[in-house]
């Protein structure tokens, strides 16, 4: 069976998961100002777009919640998953509890630290033949020399690796309706 490459986002055919932003890490990640600002403008639109949204909090015991001003954005009914496995897809019971077995969504795939949690995730995604993109200014390590060679791994492993501001476009379609303009803002 041919593997599904993704190449663009639709509305409707879109989940998004953020991977461990946590109060206790974000600080020390390379662009972490960047990273929550995207983090934002990405929950924006799926509160706008009734985009399904999950989010993974590492060991929170040790590394803290999700980041304070990220928590409020996260809209009403995502689905949180405590884990203490680097891959969330290692964590027992992640698929099923997040629906992620659902190969008719794409993955929009974002977080910290991008060499280690959120390649480990991505790749088993890959493997597990899920649809899957990476939002590049959204992702993070706490180098940046790390995180770009994730970034390059997923890549050639077939990722659509694109900006925030690519996924949200992609996702609005077109200019001048009413979500184009309730997302105008948090662009400019």
């Amino acid at each position: 069976m041919e593997k599904r490459r993704v190449n663009r986002l639709r509305p409707g055919g879109v989940r998004f998961l953020m991977i461990d932003i946590q109060e206790k890490l974000l600080p020390h990640i390379c662009d972490h100002a960047e990273i929550r600002e995207n983090s934002l403008r990405l929950l924006a639109a799926a509160r706008l777009l009734d985009i399904p949204v999950v989010y993974t909090e590492q060991y929170p015991k040790g590394i803290g919640r999700t980041d304070e001003k990220i928590a409020r954005a996260i809209p009403e009914g995502a689905t949180r998953f405590e884990k203490m496995s680097f891959s969330c897809l290692d964590s027992p019971g992640f698929v099923d509890y997040c629906g992620l077995g659902d190969t008719s969504l794409v993955n929009v795939v974002w977080g910290i630290e991008a060499h280690i949690c959120l390649m480990s995730t991505v790749m088993d995604m890959i493997e597990r033949d899920l649809p899957t993109a990476v939002v590049i200014d959204a992702s993070g390590s706490r180098r940046r020399e790390n995180r770009d060679a994730a970034l390059d791994a997923m890549r050639l492993a077939g990722v659509l690796a694109i900006p925030t501001e690519s996924v949200v476009y992609q996702l609005l379609e077109i200019s001048g309706t009413d979500m184009f303009k309730a997302m105008l803002p948090f662009f400019k």
